[in-house]
């Protein structure tokens, strides 16, 4: 075999740039490319390989661009810097560092919401909307990891629609003690018009008005910071629906709400919110179905 055929049967079988360098270097070394040449006067240096096995490339063009949106500490409108410079209308305390530290939270809130279990599409109505058998076992199945996890819940709360309360009620079966609770301001709806844009699902400007203002007067609702009164972590689920939950991490997140739409939800799913007492939000899971055997996962 030539020398030349043993150095393209080299580079054909490297199938990178790495391996393209080695081979190259010890074909150069070896005086494949003809006669020998001195270190310093080589055509095929190190550097000379290397510089022509990598791809053209700019620092600009792959260095990412802050948006410019600086984080908005006072989110939720419960930075304790900003409510009565720190201080509780009416205290008696003369010490002001006391009065301030006592006014600023010390729990953090961790919020996981639930997307409720498959659902029977065919009926004309909510109450028509029951679970279908396999939803009920998707919800048996959240309610056991749930559990699973050891975790002290304080409360479970649920859109007052009929897929999501049947869901809450067969998980709250597996989580004896904690208070049941549901709350209409969690139904599901079009909280925002989504961008891009989508073809098969056109909710008209009324729709998006009316379900827009309910959906974001929950988030406030349920999603801040802790009490300042609140002195242990919490834990609290919330059972209701994918537009939902997914304009909730949007908006706690400080992303474009326009874009809860990108995103896609198992049913029974675990999405996982944690709020510190600084108000810093972080996104533990989103979507979580890890649990689900792979033939009890739908996203309907």
């Amino acid at each position: 075999m030539s020398q030349r055929r043993t150095l393209k049967l080299i580079c054909g079988l490297a199938g990178g740039s790495a391996a393209l360098l080695l081979a190259a270097a010890t074909a150069d070394s070896r005086g494949y490319f003809g006669e020998r040449r001195t270190e310093a006067g080589s055509r095929w240096s190190k550097l000379s390989v290397l510089q022509a096995a990598q791809p053209a490339w700019a620092a600009t063009s792959i260095t990412p661009v802050p948006t410019g949106h600086a984080w908005d500490v006072n989110w939720d409108k419960r930075d304790p810097s900003t409510l009565s410079n720190g201080k509780k209308k009416g205290s008696t305390t003369e010490d002001p560092r006391s009065e301030q530290d006592n006014g600023k939270p010390k729990a953090t809130r961790n919020i996981l919401l639930i997307r409720h279990s498959q659902y029977n599409l065919s009926g004309s109505s909510d109450k028509e909307h029951i679970l279908t058998p396999l939803g009920r076992e998707q919800a048996e199945l959240t309610g056991h990891r749930l559990s699973s996890l050891g975790l002290k819940y304080d409360v479970l709360i649920h859109s007052s629609m009929t897929r999501a309360t049947e869901t809450a009620h067969i998980i709250s079966k597996h989580l004896p003690g904690v208070e049941l609770l549901s709350c209409d301001l969690l139904q599901e709806g079009a909280p925002i018009e989504p961008v891009p844009p989508v073809t098969h699902w056109k909710p008209d400007a009324v729709q998006y008005h009316e379900d827009g203002a309910r959906i974001e007067a929950a988030f406030r609702r349920y999603i801040h910071r802790a009490d300042p009164k609140q002195k242990e972590d919490s834990y609290e689920i919330i059972v209701c629906h994918a537009n939902v939950i997914r304009y909730f991490v949007c908006r706690a997140l400080q992303f474009p709400p326009e874009g809860w739409l990108r995103m896609g939800l198992h049913n029974g799913s675990i999405t996982w919110l944690t709020i510190r007492p600084s108000g810093r939000v972080a996104l533990r899971t989103l979507g979580d179905a890890g649990f689900m055997p792979p033939d009890k996962l739908t996203r309907t």
